[in-house]
């Protein structure tokens, strides 16, 4: 008999010698760790004489990988945090119980979740991964992932606030990321085997029991070093490939694509994946485009923004495999592309 889909993931046993419970060596979250302070140290600390002579391109690499990392790192945190919470103090059936038992409903439901929990969508993923331990599907927690940095209040408030009600813009941002998310968690929902979406390191986070011996203080703590293991290194490198794009991408090319109709859209989708601002202000940033760029054009960065970006590529590497990871960039990418070019025909 076929598995329940509402039962939690269970995996494979490891072969022997393979490491479980989502633990890395500390060597690389200590490399990242000092590779940032390095950064910070030579932009911020070092004399006037030799910042003079960095290089203009070095330092502007410094500076945005930096601001990166520092506006993300607040969010990763409580992310983790939240993550702990749902599985050590969670009713283990909570969830699974309240959800409807239609896939569908469930995973329109599930990408209404980030209403509750108004974390950008850096934390989302050390969150989405401690769903998918209480329970949640690869599909939901998908729908969930990819939703909530849209969905929730801080969000909307703020895309309000710059744009209101102008050109359908916050209409078009919430639609549009309710109805791309649910349709990734519908095509992901279809795969034959889910748990082959995921990586190694994390199916045996799924294996691995979080209830073992301990009090709950003891194993929110060991909790805590693994989840920050897996998520700074990937932080740290997803940011400084942020940071090298901006430096080598001509911004005066994209705004000289700005009026057209098509290629505004896709200069926008691209300045989003490169830029890798935080959901909750990149409103307050693409604002300043307003007058350069057509409205669909805006729609896309707003969507495919909180999605897709290299830092969210480099996060999301934590949990699943590579080529989940192609299959899911292109379904956005395509679909956010469409909702853009809709909205500047209607324009």
């Amino acid at each position: 008999m076929p598995p329940s889909p509402l039962a939690p993931l269970r995996p494979a046993p490891l072969a022997p010698g393979r490491r479980t419970g989502g633990r890395i060596a500390p060597l690389p979250l200590a490399l990242g760790i000092a590779g940032l302070a390095g950064l910070l140290a030579v932009r911020w600390l070092a004399p006037p004489e030799l910042s003079a002579g960095l290089d203009d391109g070095v330092q502007d690499f410094i500076t945005l990988s930096a601001s990166v990392v520092i506006e993300s790192l607040p969010f990763v945190f409580l992310g983790i945090l939240l993550s702990i919470a749902v599985q050590l103090w969670l009713p283990a059936d909570l969830l699974t119980r309240r959800l409807p038992r239609s896939p569908l409903l469930r995973r329109a439901v599930v990408s209404l979740l980030g209403v509750l929990l108004p974390v950008c969508e850096c934390g989302n993923v050390p969150l989405a991964r401690g769903l998918v331990l209480r329970g949640l599907t690869v599909a939901e927690a998908m729908t969930f992932l990819l939703a909530a940095p849209i969905l929730n209040p801080v969000t909307i408030i703020t895309t309000y606030q710059a744009f209101g009600w102008d050109d359908g813009i916050l209409v078009s941002r919430i639609l549009g990321g309710f109805v791309i998310a649910n349709l990734v968690g519908w095509v992901f929902s279809r795969h034959p085997r889910p748990m082959s979406l995921l990586t190694p390191a994390f199916q045996a986070a799924c294996a691995h029991d979080h209830a073992a011996a301990g009090s709950k203080p003891r194993r929110a703590a060991r909790m805590f070093a693994d989840e920050t293991s897996a998520m700074l290194p990937a932080l740290f490198v997803g940011s400084a490939v942020a940071g090298l794009i901006q430096v080598v991408v001509s911004r005066e090319l994209l705004v000289a694509l700005g009026q057209n109709p098509v290629l505004s859209v896709f200069a926008l989708m691209l300045l989003a994946f490169v830029v890798a601002i935080c959901s909750n202000v990149d409103a307050f940033f693409v604002l300043s485009f307003g007058s350069t760029f057509m409205p669909g054009a805006i729609v896309a960065f707003l969507v495919f923004g909180p999605m897709i970006d290299v830092k969210m590529l480099a996060l999301m590497r934590t949990t699943f495999t590579a080529r989940t990871l192609v299959q899911l960039t292109a379904i956005v990418a395509l679909a956010s592309a469409a909702l853009g070019l809709g909205v500047n025909l209607l324009a």
